[in-house]
């Protein structure tokens, strides 16, 4: 028994984390969560935490829907449609390991330019990149959160939680499809991910000082913290599957 309760446990508090984590910045929930379940649950990913992503966008959006940058998320859309569908050729025919480490360094590369230089720009062609690329991700590996969040670090707290919220719920959602239509979503991903939505609802409940701390200019800076942390959590969770 505990050999199956262990593993809950230990990726309900990575969930938990990433709960309180999102609910302050915006994303963080893939992060703090992919790599345990990866190592102690590694037949329920990426369906589980897809099912978490699917749920902690519709707290958020509760709170502050009003946020929504509806232009920039249909950019952002457009471009996932496709990044989703690539994402799970990746998880049927390719290494998802190249493609961790290969996306990691890419957004290290990505945080370090934007922490020295003005933001990125952003507009339609660079919402949807970022779009594209976090379908990619997002489907095969769970982190899908980095390139949209270097695309609105700039923007305002509502702004960037409320939008990345509404992609996120769109884009989990459009993945558990396709992992399902290409075989990929087992009962007991579906079953592992129901489980730690209680995790998720609790870490999103004790978020709220995080969110107005960081909504008093601080959020560019937490942005390109955690967008760096889950990039070398990324790297480090393909190099551990080598």
């Amino acid at each position: 028994m505990w050999s199956e309760l262990f593993p809950l446990l230990a990726g309900g508090v990575a969930v938990f984390v990433g709960a309180v984590v999102q609910g302050g910045v915006g994303f963080g929930l893939g992060l703090m969560a992919s790599p345990l379940i990866a190592i102690t649950n590694p037949d329920a990913m990426p369906g589980a935490v897809q099912v978490v992503n699917a749920t902690l966008p519709l707290f958020t959006l509760a709170v502050e829907w009003r946020g929504v940058d509806w232009k920039g998320l249909g950019f952002a859309v457009l471009g996932r449609l496709p990044g989703s569908v690539i994402g799970a050729v990746v998880v049927v025919y390719v290494s998802t390991r190249a493609l961790g480490v290969l996306v990691g360094v890419m957004v290290v590369i990505a945080v370090v330019l934007t922490a020295r230089a003005p933001a990125v720009p952003r507009n339609g062609k660079t919402i949807a990149s970022a779009g594209f690329l976090s379908g990619i991700t997002g489907t095969a590996t769970g982190i899908g959160g980095p390139p949209m969040a270097l695309v609105y670090q700039s923007a305002r707290g509502t702004q960037v939680r409320a939008t990345l919220a509404f992609f996120f719920l769109f884009g989990a959602l459009q993945s558990l499809g396709i992992l399902a239509v290409v075989g990929k979503l087992p009962a007991r991903a579906l079953g592992i991910g129901a489980a730690l939505i209680p995790f998720m609802i609790l870490g999103f409940a004790v978020s709220g000082p995080l969110r107005r701390r960081l909504d008093g200019g601080r959020l560019r800076v937490a942005v390109l913290t955690v967008a760096a942390v889950s990039a070398c959590t990324l790297i480090g969770q393909s190099l551990a599957r080598w």
